[in-house]
Protein backbone atom coordinates (compact mmCIF):
# COMPACT_ATOMS: atom_id res chain seq x y z
CA UNK A 1 0.00 0.00 0.00
CA UNK A 2 1.39 3.53 -1.11
CA UNK A 3 1.84 5.87 1.93
CA UNK A 4 0.84 9.16 1.26
CA UNK A 5 3.43 12.04 1.57
CA UNK A 6 3.36 15.28 2.70
CA UNK A 7 5.51 18.66 1.31
CA UNK A 8 5.53 21.58 3.53
CA UNK A 9 7.88 24.43 2.56
CA UNK A 10 8.52 27.22 5.05
CA UNK A 11 6.84 26.51 7.92
CA UNK A 12 5.10 23.28 9.02
CA UNK A 13 1.44 22.51 7.75
CA UNK A 14 -1.02 19.72 8.16
CA UNK A 15 -2.95 17.71 5.80
CA UNK A 16 -6.47 18.08 5.58
CA UNK A 17 -9.94 16.37 6.42
CA UNK A 18 -11.74 17.43 9.03
CA UNK A 19 -10.07 18.10 12.10
CA UNK A 20 -10.54 16.86 16.04
CA UNK A 21 -9.38 18.97 18.47
CA UNK A 22 -7.63 16.56 20.41
CA UNK A 23 -6.67 17.19 24.48
CA UNK A 24 -4.35 14.14 25.88
CA UNK A 25 -1.37 13.82 28.06
CA UNK A 26 0.63 12.00 25.68
CA UNK A 27 -0.20 10.98 22.11
CA UNK A 28 -2.18 8.19 21.51
CA UNK A 29 -0.95 4.49 20.46
CA UNK A 30 -0.58 4.15 16.45
CA UNK A 31 -3.51 0.80 17.17
CA UNK A 32 -5.60 3.38 19.32
CA UNK A 33 -5.07 6.72 16.85
CA UNK A 34 -8.57 8.41 16.88
CA UNK A 35 -9.78 9.16 13.31
CA UNK A 36 -10.17 12.49 11.62
CA UNK A 37 -13.16 13.84 10.99
CA UNK A 38 -13.94 13.02 7.26
CA UNK A 39 -11.83 9.83 7.26
CA UNK A 40 -12.31 6.11 7.74
CA UNK A 41 -10.58 4.63 10.96
CA UNK A 42 -8.12 2.85 10.42
CA UNK A 43 -7.13 4.76 7.00
CA UNK A 44 -3.28 5.08 6.69
CA UNK A 45 -0.71 7.54 7.83
CA UNK A 46 0.23 10.19 5.47
CA UNK A 47 3.79 11.22 5.52
CA UNK A 48 5.32 14.73 5.29
CA UNK A 49 7.99 17.10 3.97
CA UNK A 50 7.88 20.09 5.70
CA UNK A 51 9.67 23.27 3.91
CA UNK A 52 10.48 26.00 6.54
CA UNK A 53 12.86 28.90 4.50
CA UNK A 54 13.45 31.99 6.42
CA UNK A 55 12.39 35.72 6.04
CA UNK A 56 9.64 35.45 3.33
CA UNK A 57 7.38 38.27 3.22
CA UNK A 58 3.80 36.98 2.56
CA UNK A 59 3.72 37.99 -0.96
CA UNK A 60 7.06 37.28 -1.91
CA UNK A 61 6.37 34.60 -5.03
CA UNK A 62 5.29 35.30 -8.63
CA UNK A 63 1.47 34.36 -8.11
CA UNK A 64 1.50 37.43 -5.81
CA UNK A 65 4.03 40.12 -7.63
CA UNK A 66 4.94 38.95 -11.47
CA UNK A 67 8.04 40.17 -11.01
CA UNK A 68 9.09 37.92 -8.96
CA UNK A 69 9.83 34.60 -10.64
CA UNK A 70 8.55 31.63 -9.04
CA UNK A 71 7.40 29.11 -11.22
CA UNK A 72 7.19 26.04 -8.89
CA UNK A 73 5.96 27.73 -5.85
CA UNK A 74 3.27 29.20 -8.35
CA UNK A 75 2.91 25.82 -9.36
CA UNK A 76 1.77 25.23 -5.82
CA UNK A 77 -0.54 27.74 -5.71
CA UNK A 78 -2.51 26.99 -8.62
CA UNK A 79 -3.43 23.58 -7.57
CA UNK A 80 -3.59 24.27 -3.61
CA UNK A 81 -4.55 27.02 -1.34
CA UNK A 82 -2.96 30.83 -0.56
CA UNK A 83 -3.65 31.66 2.88
CA UNK A 84 -2.32 35.43 3.09
CA UNK A 85 -3.44 35.78 6.67
CA UNK A 86 -1.19 33.39 8.36
CA UNK A 87 0.57 34.71 11.39
CA UNK A 88 3.62 34.50 13.69
CA UNK A 89 3.15 34.85 17.25
CA UNK A 90 7.14 36.36 17.51
CA UNK A 91 8.51 37.30 14.58
CA UNK A 92 12.37 36.45 15.46
CA UNK A 93 13.94 33.36 14.65
CA UNK A 94 14.46 31.60 17.55
CA UNK A 95 11.24 32.38 19.04
CA UNK A 96 9.11 31.77 16.11
CA UNK A 97 10.84 28.42 15.48
CA UNK A 98 10.45 27.40 18.84
CA UNK A 99 6.65 27.98 18.93
CA UNK A 100 6.47 26.04 15.45
CA UNK A 101 8.15 22.75 17.33
CA UNK A 102 6.73 23.20 20.64
CA UNK A 103 3.14 24.25 19.94
CA UNK A 104 3.72 27.17 22.67
CA UNK A 105 3.94 30.83 22.66
CA UNK A 106 7.20 32.08 23.62
CA UNK A 107 6.12 33.45 27.34
CA UNK A 108 5.86 29.64 27.94
CA UNK A 109 8.61 28.00 26.12
CA UNK A 110 11.01 30.75 26.81
CA UNK A 111 13.28 31.08 23.94
CA UNK A 112 12.46 34.59 23.82
CA UNK A 113 15.40 36.10 20.96
CA UNK A 114 18.31 34.68 19.18
CA UNK A 115 20.96 34.09 21.57
CA UNK A 116 21.88 31.20 23.53
CA UNK A 117 19.44 29.88 26.01
CA UNK A 118 18.33 26.68 27.27
CA UNK A 119 16.18 23.88 25.54
CA UNK A 120 15.74 22.08 28.44
CA UNK A 121 12.07 20.60 29.79
CA UNK A 122 11.03 21.51 26.32
CA UNK A 123 9.19 18.48 23.83
CA UNK A 124 9.58 19.02 19.97
CA UNK A 125 6.41 17.77 18.10
CA UNK A 126 8.35 15.40 15.75
CA UNK A 127 8.75 13.09 19.14
CA UNK A 128 5.28 12.59 19.24
CA UNK A 129 5.36 11.34 15.64
CA UNK A 130 8.17 9.39 16.44
CA UNK A 131 5.94 7.31 19.44
CA UNK A 132 3.39 6.89 16.47
CA UNK A 133 5.47 5.20 14.10
CA UNK A 134 6.80 8.17 11.83
CA UNK A 135 10.80 7.79 10.94
CA UNK A 136 11.68 11.86 11.60
CA UNK A 137 14.27 13.88 9.82
CA UNK A 138 15.56 17.57 10.28
CA UNK A 139 17.44 19.01 7.68
CA UNK A 140 19.03 22.54 7.66
CA UNK A 141 18.90 25.68 10.14
CA UNK A 142 18.00 25.18 13.96
CA UNK A 143 18.98 28.25 15.29
CA UNK A 144 16.46 27.98 18.23
CA UNK A 145 17.82 27.35 22.03
CA UNK A 146 21.57 26.11 22.61
CA UNK A 147 24.19 27.08 20.61
CA UNK A 148 24.92 23.88 19.04
CA UNK A 149 24.69 22.20 15.33
CA UNK A 150 24.21 18.46 17.47
CA UNK A 151 20.85 16.25 16.97
CA UNK A 152 17.71 17.12 18.90
CA UNK A 153 15.01 14.34 20.42
CA UNK A 154 12.40 13.91 18.12
CA UNK A 155 14.52 13.22 14.66
CA UNK A 156 15.90 10.03 13.51
CA UNK A 157 17.94 11.58 10.85
CA UNK A 158 20.04 14.80 11.38
CA UNK A 159 21.29 17.27 9.24
CA UNK A 160 22.39 21.11 10.44
CA UNK A 161 24.88 24.30 10.69
CA UNK A 162 25.78 26.58 13.89
CA UNK A 163 23.44 29.48 13.74
CA UNK A 164 22.48 30.82 10.40
CA UNK A 165 24.78 29.09 8.50
CA UNK A 166 26.54 30.41 5.60
CA UNK A 167 25.24 29.98 1.97
CA UNK A 168 28.84 29.25 0.41
CA UNK A 169 31.57 27.09 1.17
CA UNK A 170 34.54 28.08 3.17
CA UNK A 171 37.66 26.39 4.87
CA UNK A 172 36.58 24.93 7.94
CA UNK A 173 33.02 25.27 7.45
CA UNK A 174 31.29 21.99 8.68
CA UNK A 175 27.83 20.26 8.41
CA UNK A 176 26.81 18.34 11.43
CA UNK A 177 25.41 15.08 10.06
CA UNK A 178 23.67 12.66 12.40
CA UNK A 179 26.94 13.91 15.28
CA UNK A 180 29.67 13.63 12.42
CA UNK A 181 31.66 16.99 11.16
CA UNK A 182 31.18 16.93 7.09
CA UNK A 183 32.66 19.76 5.44
CA UNK A 184 30.17 21.76 3.55
CA UNK A 185 30.27 20.86 -0.16
CA UNK A 186 28.32 23.17 -1.89
CA UNK A 187 25.65 25.96 -2.19
CA UNK A 188 23.53 25.68 1.07
CA UNK A 189 20.31 25.19 -0.49
CA UNK A 190 20.93 22.93 -3.10
CA UNK A 191 22.96 20.81 -0.66
CA UNK A 192 20.09 20.81 1.84
CA UNK A 193 18.04 19.22 -1.12
CA UNK A 194 20.77 17.04 -2.63
CA UNK A 195 20.65 15.27 1.88
CA UNK A 196 16.51 15.63 1.59
CA UNK A 197 16.51 13.80 -1.36
CA UNK A 198 19.06 11.03 -0.32
CA UNK A 199 16.94 10.63 2.53
CA UNK A 200 13.90 9.94 0.83
CA UNK A 201 15.00 7.91 -1.89
CA UNK A 202 17.66 5.55 0.38
CA UNK A 203 17.74 6.32 3.69
CA UNK A 204 14.31 5.73 5.26
CA UNK A 205 12.23 2.51 5.54
CA UNK A 206 9.67 2.93 2.70
CA UNK A 207 7.40 0.35 5.12
CA UNK A 208 7.09 3.68 7.40
CA UNK A 209 4.98 7.31 7.39
CA UNK A 210 7.62 9.78 7.60
CA UNK A 211 8.14 13.41 8.23
CA UNK A 212 10.86 15.00 6.60
CA UNK A 213 11.31 18.74 7.79
CA UNK A 214 13.25 20.71 5.62
CA UNK A 215 14.80 24.40 6.76
CA UNK A 216 16.66 26.32 4.61
CA UNK A 217 18.95 29.25 5.42
CA UNK A 218 17.46 31.03 2.43
CA UNK A 219 16.37 34.02 2.20
CA UNK A 220 18.08 35.51 5.29
CA UNK A 221 20.49 38.70 5.59
CA UNK A 222 22.40 39.09 3.73
CA UNK A 223 20.94 37.04 0.78
CA UNK A 224 23.67 35.71 -1.46
CA UNK A 225 22.27 33.59 -5.06
CA UNK A 226 23.33 30.91 -6.61
CA UNK A 227 25.36 31.50 -9.31
CA UNK A 228 22.90 30.59 -11.30
CA UNK A 229 20.56 33.36 -10.61
CA UNK A 230 23.03 36.08 -9.72
CA UNK A 231 21.86 38.38 -11.87
CA UNK A 232 18.53 37.10 -12.41
CA UNK A 233 16.89 40.85 -11.61
CA UNK A 234 19.48 42.96 -12.67
CA UNK A 235 16.93 44.49 -15.15
CA UNK A 236 13.89 44.35 -13.16
CA UNK A 237 12.35 46.81 -11.51
CA UNK A 238 11.26 45.61 -7.90
CA UNK A 239 8.79 47.93 -5.62
CA UNK A 240 8.76 48.99 -1.97
CA UNK A 241 5.70 50.17 -0.15
CA UNK A 242 4.65 53.73 -0.97
CA UNK A 243 4.55 54.30 3.40
CA UNK A 244 8.71 53.94 2.98
CA UNK A 245 9.02 57.53 2.45
CA UNK A 246 9.85 60.34 4.72
CA UNK A 247 6.49 62.40 4.62
CA UNK A 248 4.86 64.21 7.71
CA UNK A 249 1.56 61.91 5.72
CA UNK A 250 3.32 58.61 6.29
CA UNK A 251 4.08 59.32 10.10
CA UNK A 252 1.05 60.88 11.26
CA UNK A 253 -0.26 58.76 14.02
CA UNK A 254 2.89 56.42 14.21
CA UNK A 255 5.23 55.87 17.30
CA UNK A 256 8.35 58.07 18.12
CA UNK A 257 10.04 54.58 17.79
CA UNK A 258 9.07 53.99 14.46
CA UNK A 259 10.44 56.89 12.80
CA UNK A 260 13.72 56.58 15.42
CA UNK A 261 14.39 53.33 13.69
CA UNK A 262 14.44 54.31 9.77
CA UNK A 263 17.92 55.41 10.64
CA UNK A 264 19.28 52.76 12.11
CA UNK A 265 20.56 48.84 11.13
CA UNK A 266 16.77 48.01 10.88
CA UNK A 267 15.33 51.21 8.97
CA UNK A 268 15.44 52.38 5.00
CA UNK A 269 18.20 54.78 5.63
CA UNK A 270 20.74 52.93 6.97
CA UNK A 271 19.50 49.59 6.11
CA UNK A 272 22.14 47.00 8.16
CA UNK A 273 24.54 49.84 8.35
CA UNK A 274 25.11 50.52 4.60
CA UNK A 275 23.86 52.90 1.56
CA UNK A 276 22.00 50.02 -0.16
CA UNK A 277 18.52 50.92 -1.33
CA UNK A 278 16.37 48.43 -0.43
CA UNK A 279 14.95 48.10 -3.93
CA UNK A 280 18.37 46.86 -5.23
CA UNK A 281 18.84 44.76 -1.79
CA UNK A 282 15.30 42.74 -3.01
CA UNK A 283 17.14 41.76 -6.28
CA UNK A 284 19.75 39.57 -4.11
CA UNK A 285 16.64 38.72 -2.07
CA UNK A 286 14.47 37.00 -4.83
CA UNK A 287 17.73 36.14 -6.50
CA UNK A 288 18.72 33.68 -3.61
CA UNK A 289 14.68 32.53 -2.99
CA UNK A 290 14.88 31.05 -7.00
CA UNK A 291 17.34 28.52 -5.46
CA UNK A 292 14.17 27.30 -3.00
CA UNK A 293 11.74 27.52 -6.07
CA UNK A 294 14.18 24.82 -7.89
CA UNK A 295 14.40 22.68 -4.35
CA UNK A 296 10.42 22.61 -4.45
CA UNK A 297 10.54 21.41 -7.96
CA UNK A 298 12.97 18.85 -7.23
CA UNK A 299 10.86 17.16 -4.43
CA UNK A 300 7.55 17.61 -6.79
CA UNK A 301 9.79 15.20 -9.63
CA UNK A 302 10.52 13.24 -6.71
CA UNK A 303 7.04 12.73 -5.46
CA UNK A 304 5.59 12.41 -9.34
CA UNK A 305 8.33 9.71 -10.48
CA UNK A 306 7.43 7.58 -7.29
CA UNK A 307 3.59 7.87 -7.71
CA UNK A 308 2.98 9.79 -4.72
CA UNK A 309 2.19 13.14 -5.98
CA UNK A 310 -1.66 12.57 -5.74
CA UNK A 311 -1.59 11.49 -2.09
CA UNK A 312 1.07 14.62 -0.57
CA UNK A 313 0.39 17.87 0.46
CA UNK A 314 2.52 20.54 0.23
CA UNK A 315 3.06 23.63 1.98
CA UNK A 316 5.04 26.30 1.31
CA UNK A 317 5.65 29.32 4.19
CA UNK A 318 8.63 31.05 6.34
CA UNK A 319 9.67 31.64 10.06
CA UNK A 320 8.40 35.50 9.88
CA UNK A 321 7.65 37.99 7.30
CA UNK A 322 9.70 40.85 6.59
CA UNK A 323 9.55 44.44 6.08
CA UNK A 324 11.16 46.06 2.43
CA UNK A 325 10.38 49.48 3.55
CA UNK A 326 6.99 49.31 5.26
CA UNK A 327 6.60 52.76 7.75
CA UNK A 328 10.60 53.07 6.77
CA UNK A 329 11.43 49.64 8.48
CA UNK A 330 13.22 46.67 7.47
CA UNK A 331 13.39 43.13 8.78
CA UNK A 332 11.16 42.14 11.19
CA UNK A 333 10.14 41.55 15.09
CA UNK A 334 7.38 44.62 14.97
CA UNK A 335 3.94 43.76 15.00
CA UNK A 336 3.20 45.44 11.64
CA UNK A 337 1.27 43.26 9.03
CA UNK A 338 4.55 42.89 6.97
CA UNK A 339 6.70 41.58 9.68
CA UNK A 340 4.39 39.12 11.43
CA UNK A 341 2.69 37.72 7.72
CA UNK A 342 4.09 34.72 6.57
CA UNK A 343 3.56 32.66 2.79
CA UNK A 344 1.66 30.04 3.43
CA UNK A 345 0.93 27.72 0.41
CA UNK A 346 -1.37 24.55 0.90
CA UNK A 347 -1.26 22.21 -2.16
CA UNK A 348 -2.96 18.25 -1.60
CA UNK A 349 -4.51 17.16 -5.03
CA UNK A 350 -8.03 16.16 -4.28
CA UNK A 351 -8.13 17.34 -1.01
CA UNK A 352 -7.71 21.08 -0.37
CA UNK A 353 -9.65 23.49 -3.35
CA UNK A 354 -7.11 24.65 -6.02
CA UNK A 355 -6.69 27.75 -7.17
CA UNK A 356 -7.94 29.28 -4.33
CA UNK A 357 -7.17 32.30 -1.92
CA UNK A 358 -8.49 31.57 1.06
CA UNK A 359 -8.65 34.74 3.58
CA UNK A 360 -9.02 32.24 6.91
CA UNK A 361 -6.66 33.37 9.74
CA UNK A 362 -4.59 31.03 11.85
CA UNK A 363 -1.20 31.35 12.78
CA UNK A 364 2.50 29.42 13.73
CA UNK A 365 0.86 28.58 17.03
CA UNK A 366 -1.35 26.41 14.75
CA UNK A 367 0.72 24.06 13.68
CA UNK A 368 1.69 21.58 15.84
CA UNK A 369 -1.35 21.02 16.65
CA UNK A 370 -2.44 20.42 12.87
CA UNK A 371 0.40 17.75 12.31
CA UNK A 372 -0.60 15.51 15.12
CA UNK A 373 -4.09 16.01 13.89
CA UNK A 374 -3.16 15.05 10.44
CA UNK A 375 -1.38 11.75 12.73
CA UNK A 376 -4.30 11.01 14.17
CA UNK A 377 -2.53 11.58 17.25
CA UNK A 378 -3.83 13.04 20.59
CA UNK A 379 -2.30 16.79 21.52
CA UNK A 380 -0.33 16.80 24.50
CA UNK A 381 -1.84 19.18 26.90
CA UNK A 382 0.93 21.72 27.02
CA UNK A 383 -0.11 22.67 22.99
CA UNK A 384 -1.26 25.84 23.05
CA UNK A 385 -3.32 26.08 19.44
CA UNK A 386 -5.15 24.63 17.43
CA UNK A 387 -5.60 22.72 13.95
CA UNK A 388 -5.89 24.38 11.09
CA UNK A 389 -7.39 21.04 9.34
CA UNK A 390 -10.77 22.26 8.63
CA UNK A 391 -10.13 25.15 7.21
CA UNK A 392 -6.91 24.15 4.48
CA UNK A 393 -9.43 21.36 3.08
CA UNK A 394 -12.32 23.72 2.78
CA UNK A 395 -15.05 21.75 5.21
CA UNK A 396 -15.17 24.93 7.16
CA UNK A 397 -15.67 27.79 5.14
CA UNK A 398 -13.40 30.79 5.61
CA UNK A 399 -16.87 32.75 6.75
CA UNK A 400 -17.55 29.78 9.23
CA UNK A 401 -14.13 29.93 10.55
CA UNK A 402 -13.68 31.71 13.94
CA UNK A 403 -9.98 31.79 15.27
CA UNK A 404 -9.44 33.19 18.95
CA UNK A 405 -8.26 36.26 19.40
CA UNK A 406 -4.69 36.45 17.82
CA UNK A 407 -1.71 37.63 20.20
CA UNK A 408 1.46 37.99 19.67
CA UNK A 409 4.81 39.18 21.69
CA UNK A 410 7.81 40.34 20.97
CA UNK A 411 10.44 40.78 23.79
CA UNK A 412 13.60 43.56 23.26
CA UNK A 413 17.02 42.51 22.86
CA UNK A 414 19.87 44.58 23.53
CA UNK A 415 21.33 43.66 20.50
CA UNK A 416 18.94 45.46 18.50
CA UNK A 417 17.47 48.10 20.76
CA UNK A 418 16.01 50.01 18.28
CA UNK A 419 12.49 47.59 18.38
CA UNK A 420 10.93 47.75 21.53
CA UNK A 421 9.00 45.26 23.71
CA UNK A 422 5.58 44.56 21.59
CA UNK A 423 2.44 42.94 22.39
CA UNK A 424 -0.43 43.23 20.19
CA UNK A 425 -3.83 41.30 19.39
CA UNK A 426 -6.14 41.14 16.18
CA UNK A 427 -10.09 40.51 16.82
CA UNK A 428 -12.70 40.62 14.24
CA UNK A 429 -9.88 42.75 12.05
CA UNK A 430 -9.21 45.64 14.51
CA UNK A 431 -5.46 45.18 15.75
CA UNK A 432 -4.00 46.90 18.74
CA UNK A 433 -0.69 47.53 19.77
CA UNK A 434 1.14 48.34 22.91
CA UNK A 435 5.05 48.64 23.89
CA UNK A 436 6.37 48.09 27.07
CA UNK A 437 8.76 49.95 28.77
CA UNK A 438 9.20 52.66 26.31
CA UNK A 439 7.65 56.75 26.50
CA UNK A 440 5.01 56.07 23.31
CA UNK A 441 2.24 56.02 22.38
CA UNK A 442 -0.24 53.06 21.70
CA UNK A 443 -1.81 52.03 18.06
CA UNK A 444 -4.75 50.49 16.68
CA UNK A 445 -6.00 50.05 13.24
CA UNK A 446 -9.12 48.81 11.53
CA UNK A 447 -7.59 45.85 8.93
CA UNK A 448 -10.47 45.81 7.02
CA UNK A 449 -10.92 49.11 5.92
CA UNK A 450 -6.76 50.06 6.90
CA UNK A 451 -4.78 47.17 5.41
CA UNK A 452 -1.69 49.20 5.47
CA UNK A 453 -2.04 50.66 8.81
CA UNK A 454 -1.80 53.96 7.80
CA UNK A 455 -4.66 55.35 10.18
CA UNK A 456 -3.87 55.03 13.88
CA UNK A 457 -7.54 54.97 15.53
CA UNK A 458 -6.27 55.01 19.16
CA UNK A 459 -7.64 58.19 20.21
CA UNK A 460 -10.89 58.46 17.97
CA UNK A 461 -13.52 58.82 20.08
CA UNK A 462 -15.47 56.30 18.38
CA UNK A 463 -13.39 53.27 19.15
CA UNK A 464 -12.98 53.55 23.05
CA UNK A 465 -14.85 50.51 23.81
CA UNK A 466 -12.83 48.53 21.31
CA UNK A 467 -9.56 49.64 22.87
CA UNK A 468 -10.62 49.33 26.08
CA UNK A 469 -11.65 45.85 25.30
CA UNK A 470 -8.54 45.09 23.56
CA UNK A 471 -6.44 46.20 26.43
CA UNK A 472 -8.20 43.87 28.61
CA UNK A 473 -7.78 40.96 26.65
CA UNK A 474 -4.46 41.58 25.61
CA UNK A 475 -3.66 41.51 29.52
CA UNK A 476 -5.72 38.67 30.20
CA UNK A 477 -3.78 36.36 27.55
CA UNK A 478 -0.34 37.46 28.48
CA UNK A 479 -0.50 35.33 31.17
CA UNK A 480 2.00 32.38 30.63
CA UNK A 481 1.06 28.70 31.93
CA UNK A 482 1.75 29.50 35.77
CA UNK A 483 -0.60 32.50 35.28
CA UNK A 484 2.23 34.84 35.49
CA UNK A 485 3.18 38.27 33.20
CA UNK A 486 6.67 38.93 33.17
CA UNK A 487 9.27 40.29 30.42
CA UNK A 488 12.25 38.05 30.02
CA UNK A 489 15.65 39.20 28.91
CA UNK A 490 18.73 37.48 28.54
CA UNK A 491 22.62 38.43 29.55
CA UNK A 492 24.05 41.26 27.51
CA UNK A 493 27.69 41.38 26.43
CA UNK A 494 27.81 44.98 23.97
CA UNK A 495 26.02 48.00 23.74
CA UNK A 496 24.78 46.61 20.93
CA UNK A 497 24.01 47.97 16.94
CA UNK A 498 23.09 51.26 17.74
CA UNK A 499 24.95 53.28 14.84
CA UNK A 500 22.95 56.16 12.98
CA UNK A 501 24.01 57.45 9.46
CA UNK A 502 25.07 61.01 10.06
CA UNK A 503 23.87 62.37 7.36
CA UNK A 504 20.10 61.07 7.31
CA UNK A 505 16.92 61.44 9.20
CA UNK A 506 17.55 62.34 12.94
CA UNK A 507 14.66 62.00 16.19
CA UNK A 508 10.99 62.35 15.86
CA UNK A 509 9.43 64.97 17.44
CA UNK A 510 6.82 64.04 20.35
CA UNK A 511 3.22 63.81 19.80
CA UNK A 512 1.95 67.16 19.51
CA UNK A 513 -1.11 66.02 21.77
CA UNK A 514 1.45 66.10 24.70
CA UNK A 515 2.63 69.24 24.38
CA UNK A 516 0.53 71.33 26.75
CA UNK A 517 1.02 74.62 28.88
CA UNK A 518 1.94 73.99 32.98
CA UNK A 519 -0.57 73.94 35.53
CA UNK A 520 -3.66 72.18 33.28
CA UNK A 521 -6.67 71.53 36.19
CA UNK A 522 -7.13 68.17 34.30
CA UNK A 523 -3.39 67.40 34.79
CA UNK A 524 -4.40 63.69 36.74
CA UNK A 525 -7.14 62.40 34.15
CA UNK A 526 -4.38 60.63 32.96
CA UNK A 527 -3.90 58.69 35.26
CA UNK A 528 -7.33 57.45 35.68
CA UNK A 529 -8.69 54.21 33.31
CA UNK A 530 -10.05 55.77 30.00
CA UNK A 531 -13.55 55.38 29.78
CA UNK A 532 -17.10 57.13 28.23
CA UNK A 533 -17.39 59.73 31.01
CA UNK A 534 -13.89 60.81 31.16
CA UNK A 535 -14.13 61.40 26.88
CA UNK A 536 -17.21 63.50 28.00
CA UNK A 537 -15.33 65.33 30.63
CA UNK A 538 -12.85 65.77 27.50
CA UNK A 539 -15.04 66.99 25.28
CA UNK A 540 -16.61 69.95 27.43
CA UNK A 541 -13.66 71.06 28.28
CA UNK A 542 -13.70 70.10 31.90
CA UNK A 543 -11.49 68.01 34.27
CA UNK A 544 -12.33 64.34 34.77
CA UNK A 545 -10.64 64.74 38.31
CA UNK A 546 -11.26 68.17 39.11
CA UNK A 547 -8.24 69.26 41.72
CA UNK A 548 -8.79 70.38 45.47
CA UNK A 549 -8.45 74.09 45.79
CA UNK A 550 -5.22 73.70 47.60
CA UNK A 551 -3.81 72.02 44.43
CA UNK A 552 -4.80 74.27 42.01
CA UNK A 553 -2.37 77.37 40.83
CA UNK A 554 -3.81 80.11 39.24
Amino acid sequence: MRTRAWLVLGVPVAWAIGSAHFQAAAPAAAAGRPALQGQAPGAHPRNVVFILIDDLRYDGMGFVQPEVKTPNIDRLARGGAYFPHTLVTSSLCSPSRATILTGRTTRNHRIVDNNDSSEEGLVFFPSYLQRAGYQTAFLGKWHMGQTSDGPRPGFDKWVSFMGQGEYYPREGLNLNVDGRRVPQKGYITDELTDYALEWLRKQRDPRKPFFLYLSHKAVHTDPLPAPRHAHQYDATALRIPASAANTPENYRGKPMWVYNQRNTWHGVDFPYHTDVKMTEYLKGYYATLSAVDDSVGRLLDYLKDTGLERDTMIVFTSDNGFLIGDHGLIDKRNAYEGSIRIPMVVYAPGLVPAGVTNPGRFSTLDLAPTFLDLAQVANPPQFEGHSALPLWTGRVAAGDWKPEDFVYEYYWEWNFPMTPTTFAIERDRMKYVQYHGVYDIEELYDLAQDPDEMRNLIDDPSQLQTKIALRKALFEKLADARGQRAVPFTGRFSRGVVRRNRGASGAAPFPDAWLVEPNRPDRFDDLFPDSEAKLQAEREGRPFFPLPPSARRQ
